[in-house]
């Protein structure tokens, strides 16, 4: 069964309206193309994690600076200068007409519903519907009563398909979506409708936490959706209760986790462990221009505050196709070691980070160019387990296969839910429950997949190199 997605997200310009608190400043001399590919040319030559691979980004690549001038003069865009310097394949590097929106993004702020979703093609009739998969607390779709589990089949009356613009049809700012059924392998529409509005949220990424008593056993569970450093005090806290409670088995929900900040990875990890504190977590290796660097287990999370650390010998995850990135450092980094029991579907296959540059002296957010607001976030390293393990393209591979039953979804956190209890059972009782789904599908889909901090790892630290000031 795929579920590969089939919109790739390759140099990625965002368009979305900016809203946020802080006034919008006006370009005091709006930058010319020439300007802003300068930066972007020379962004790309220090930082870009494949900058060996791409002629164009050679050191001695121009005899003089006519010809670098002519060079910048010769794209039509910025976006299409950016396009070019990428290696083949990099689906992951994106460009920014606004790096404002990039930033609220990456906090986990962002215009929308609160719906969130996949949408799945039925491999033998070609139908496409949607699925919800969880809803944000407070959201509009959590007001309008959307709810996990429910199907849908058109958006704003067009009823989808394969060839959608699946873009532009949850982008509006109003929409609706007319909810299906499925009857075997058919979608069949009903005679019901729900009106969303999209609004600024905030999402905080611990959805669900729950504690499960067992015969011998109490369960710790967790729902992360993103790896988000604003909320870190608040993940330790829930470590916290946790400890007190004396959990001795922990279940990590990321299916749905796309991805976030690098440290805030090493922080949940040195959360589910503690004995560790010192070791090597994983190396991040870059291009040449700069050295690798160790991150190791630690004991006090990025804001300061001791660890809530529960030393644990053993980990579940339950993941799926959008495990993305900083999810999939998590499990490779603990690997080596402790017990890492993967359950559900392959992962996305992102081991590499991102760094945002701005058109500044050290290409940080500090004294930027006023001129214009474009920011690249171009790979710019990738991870390294203790073990050696990186690379990995094409995904991280569950111990225990079991992908999610769209006509059964079950709720999150729930002992119920069908991949916490085959968890459950594989604690219980040492064995796996058999999965019958009732068709094929493909996941071609899904929330945000068309937005900047999808599938996003970064890291928020300065890098030098000799050719930054």
């Amino acid at each position: 069964m795929s579920k590969k997605m089939k919109f790739p997200l390759i140099a990625l310009v965002v368009f979305l309206t900016y809203s946020c608190h802080e006034d919008i400043d006006d370009e005091l001399d709006p930058a010319s193309d020439a300007e802003i590919n300068d930066f972007i040319w020379k962004g790309m030559n220090v930082f870009y994690l494949y900058k060996s691979d791409v002629p164009d980004l050679a050191d001695d690549r121009f005899n003089s600076d006519e010809e670098y001038t002519e060079y910048l003069n010769s794209f039509d865009s910025p976006e299409t200068l950016f396009n070019s310097v990428l290696r083949d394949n990099d689906e992951f590097s994106i460009i920014v007409e606004d790096f404002r929106v990039l930033e609220q993004s990456l906090d986990g702020v962002s215009l929308d519903s609160g719906m969130r979703f996949g949408l799945a093609l039925i491999e033998s009739s070609g139908e496409v519907f949607g699925y919800v998969r969880y809803v944000v607390n407070d959201s509009p779709a959590d007001q309008q009563g959307v709810e996990r589990g429910m199907l849908f089949n058109k958006v704003s009356g067009e009823v989808l398909t394969e060839n959608s613009d699946f873009s532009g049809l949850f982008s509006q700012q109003n929409f609706s979506i007319g909810l299906a059924e499925l009857n075997g392998s058919s979608v069949e529409a009903l005679d019901q409708t729900i009106d969303l509005t999209q609004v600024e949220i905030t999402e905080n990424p611990i959805h669900r936490t729950n504690v499960i008593d067992m015969a011998n056993d109490k369960v710790g569970y967790l729902m992360y959706t993103g790896f988000i450093d604003d909320f870190v005090n608040q993940l330790n806290s829930v470590f916290g209760q946790f400890a007190s409670e004396n959990i001795t088995e922990l279940v990590v929900d990321l299916r749905y986790n796309s991805g976030g900040n690098i440290s805030t990875a090493e922080d949940l990890s040195s959360m589910i462990t503690g004995q560790f504190n010192g070791e090597l977590f994983a190396t991040q290796a870059f291009n040449n221009n700069f050295e690798d660097r160790d991150i190791l287990f630690d004991n006090e999370t990025s804001s300061g505050a001791s660890i809530n650390s529960l030393n644990l010998n053993r980990v579940y995850f339950i993941t799926t196709s959008s495990t993305a990135s900083a999810s999939e450092l998590v499990i490779s980094a603990l690997s080596p070691y402790i017990d890492v029991v993967q359950v559900g579907t392959t992962t996305t296959g992102k081991f590499q980070g991102s760094r945002t540059i701005y058109d500044s002296p050290d290409f940080t957010r500090q004294n930027a160019n006023p001129n214009h607001k474009y920011a690249l976030q171009p790979l710019v390293l990738k991870t390294v387990n203790a073990n050696g393990l990186t690379d990995f393209s094409n995904g991280l591979t569950p111990d225990v296969e079991q992908s999610e039953d769209l006509t059964n979804l079950g709720q999150l956190g729930e002992p119920t839910e069908p991949l916490l209890s085959n968890i459950l059972n594989i604690i219980g009782n040492g064995r796996t429950s058999p999965q019958h789904l009732p068709f094929e599908y493909e996941i071609i889909g899904e929330t945000k997949m068309n937005t900047p901090d999808f599938q996003r790892m970064y890291t928020n630290e300065k890098l030098i190199s000799p050719q930054i000031p």
